[in-house]
């Protein structure tokens, strides 16, 4: 089985990073790890170990700003628990699953590699790196312990799944698209110049970039509740809205589908929460 792992470092208005990227059967997936103002936040894959712990060991942190408990944010946390004895930091939601050994599906762990238990402090609303304070600005929906940071010394705003790409079209099975557009008006109602994914890398124009995902999805919402208000049930609305079958989609054996969009708009619709 081959898989093909690369790696790119560098930097962007003082803020420096590591790409990490993993390819298998034309399944493409990356994460990024950021490195500003002695703050690690996120820090990348167990199944990309060899590539980011030459960052990790030549950073100089001392505190890791985690996003969300995901295993290609966080599989390198144990590693840095064991070697720099810095505070991690992450939504009390997760800590207790953090702390524990990982249970995700196999395709997962093929991609990301088998996360290592490790322990974690409470996030706090406020933080202070050596020279800013942050804002952890709470943004469930991709994950419901999910975190954007903002620098207000710099204006620097790390988004880490809230972004990836404006035109959603495929989410996991847990994902709500409602609460996502909940989670894009509260880290719009902040001050804020650059935006960077842990997966789109640095955002251009980021602000306005985030305004046309929530437009996007605000759009989407509607066409699918007046579709099935015409009387489509979800499959249909799916296959009318999102007639492509990607890749993952078969890869993940379905926890990866644009079904699940189309399902969470109405679910919160109808008041039903999974």
């Amino acid at each position: 089985m081959f898989f093909n792992k690369t790696s790119q470092y560098g930097e962007k208005h003082h803020v420096c990073y590591l790409n990490g990227k993993v390819t298998f059967q034309g399944v493409s997936l990356n994460v990024y790890s950021y490195l500003v103002d002695g703050v690690l936040i996120d820090t990348g894959a167990k199944s990309l170990h060899k590539h980011f712990k030459p960052f990790i060991d030549a950073a100089d942190f001392d505190q890791v700003f985690i996003t969300h408990f995901h295993e290609d944010h966080t599989g390198c946390a144990s590693y840095i628990e064991k070697t720099k004895k810095v505070p991690i930091y992450l939504d009390e939601k997760t800590m207790d699953y953090c702390a524990k050994r990982a249970k995700y599906p196999l395709y997962r762990q093929f991609f990301w590699g088998r996360r290592k238990p490790f322990h974690a402090e409470k996030m706090k609303t406020e933080l202070q790196s050596r020279n800013a304070m942050w804002d952890a600005i709470p943004t469930p929906g991709h994950a419901i312990d999910h975190h954007a940071f903002l620098n207000r010394e710099t204006g620097q705003l790390f988004t880490g799944d809230l972004y990836v790409m404006e035109r959603t079209k495929v989410v996991l099975e847990e994902e709500s698209i409602p609460t996502i557009i909940q989670s894009l008006r509260r880290v719009l109602t902040y001050d804020f110049q650059d935006v960077f994914c842990n997966h789109a890398g640095f955002v251009r124009d980021g602000r306005k970039a985030l305004e046309r995902k929530l437009q996007y999805l605000l759009d989407i919402q509607h066409e699918v509740l007046t579709l099935q208000n015409h009387g489509d049930p979800p499959e249909v609305i799916c296959q009318k809205l999102f007639p492509r079958k990607f890749p993952i989609i078969k890869f993940s054996r379905g926890e990866w589908d644009s079904i699940h969009i189309v399902h969470s708009i109405i679910n919160e619709n109808h008041g039903i929460h999974t």
